[in-house]
């Protein structure tokens, strides 16, 4: 029988949460028996088990130390191949005692709202069960007399921490212990979707009461300019994450959402959808067309962004027509509208829409009635 292949763009990996659970598992067993395996089969969050490589491993009495290397799958995630690494210490006398510490790479959290301690090491609360739950499977005996240190290194932390917003939610130093699961499915980028609801709950902290959802860099840098009196911290690059951004700002009781954004992803929310990726549906131009003949374009120029494959079509084509402005208002309006419906969000939040142009111009706005 011909073994099923996995192509590639759909191979699965796992999280930083879940390597660092599998390199204390394989230290633990080196602790207890003397030698760290070459491979170890770990506890997934999930409760799978999975066989991991382990490197590095080497223990004596005392210590142990083991190192997994993340394999991301086919997501676009900057820690691939980050070195998760676990030395552990034996804490005499100190029977089921687990410390867990952050070494060189792991972030420190350094402002309050994400769940973990400040200046705590950046590890989050499903690895830090999973990384005990591991111990405790393989050390029971050992736990019962003494308790174990266990500090989680990342040796090129601090340089992967660099391409995501880490900074922005106060840790620093280094990247975060994630994973909900365990595993990294394609095109999830789970690490940004676990990044977009500490900031939104880090906004929450806040006096202001409002968080301001970006798509990007170009949009935040325009609703910092609209926005001018809010700290950097209300600002939550969400890309695609609409859904968990919202979702998060209702449970922290936010007064007050801000969108900002441009034709093509305001287009995908007003036609209802809140995962905004290019993979996940495309854009309704048809929407576009009716918005288009709204505010007056000819029905030839109606039918020609229907039948277009982007929504910047439509864009350049009201442009051209010196509609430009009324166009955007009335997709503004139509994202105020498809989000405020009572089956979606309506009563939650007051949400202001902002749209801006792709060199970052505003071209129009939109607000719902406050909330109660």
């Amino acid at each position: 029988m011909m073994e099923k292949t996995v192509r590639r763009g759909e191979r699965t990996g796992f999280t930083t949460g879940a390597c660092s659970a599998a390199a204390a598992r394989a230290a633990a067993l080196g602790l207890v028996t003397g030698a760290v395996p070459a491979t170890v089969e770990s506890l997934l969050p999930n409760g799978q088990r999975v066989v991991f490589a382990v490197q590095d491993g080497h223990a004596d009495g005392q210590s142990a130390h083991a190192m997994v290397v993340k394999f991301a799958g086919d997501d676009p995630d900057c820690t691939d191949g980050a070195h998760l690494t676990v030395d552990l210490r034996r804490l005499p006398g100190l029977a089921g005692v687990v410390t867990l510490r952050g070494g060189v790479g792991v972030g420190t959290v350094t402002m309050a709202g994400l769940g973990l301690e400040v200046g705590g090491p950046a590890i989050n609360p499903v690895p830090r069960r999973n990384i005990e739950d591991n111990l405790r499977e393989v050390a029971a005996e050992l736990l019962a007399r003494d308790g174990l240190e266990v500090t989680v290194s990342v040796p090129q932390g601090e340089e992967m921490a660099k391409k995501t917003h880490n900074a922005r939610l106060g840790i620093l130093g280094g990247i975060s212990i994630l994973g909900t699961t365990g595993i990294v499915k394609p095109y999830s980028t789970s690490a940004w979707r676990a990044s977009v609801v500490q900031g939104v709950q880090l906004a929450a902290t806040l006096p202001h009461g409002v968080v301001v959802l970006t798509t990007g860099g170009r949009t935040e840098k325009f609703a910092m300019a609209e926005r001018p009196q809010l700290p950097a911290t209300c600002f939550v690059q969400m890309g695609d994450f609409l859904r968990y951004a919202l979702d998060e700002a209702v449970a922290r009781g936010l007064r007050e959402v801000v969108i900002a954004g441009m034709v093509g992803k305001l287009t995908k929310i007003a036609q209802g959808e809140t995962i905004t990726h290019a993979n996940r549906a495309e854009v309704d131009t048809a929407l576009l067309a009716r918005l288009a003949a709204e505010v007056g374009a000819p029905p030839d120029e109606c039918a020609a962004i229907a039948a277009a494959e982007t929504a910047r079509f439509a864009a350049e084509r009201m442009a051209a027509l010196g509609r430009v402005d009324a166009f955007h208002t009335r997709l503004a309006q139509a994202v105020v509208a498809t989000l405020s419906d009572p089956a979606r969000y309506g009563g939650r939040f007051r949400l202001q829409v902002l749209v801006c142009d792709f060199e970052g111009r505003k071209l129009a706005e939109a607000a719902s009635a406050p909330c109660c």
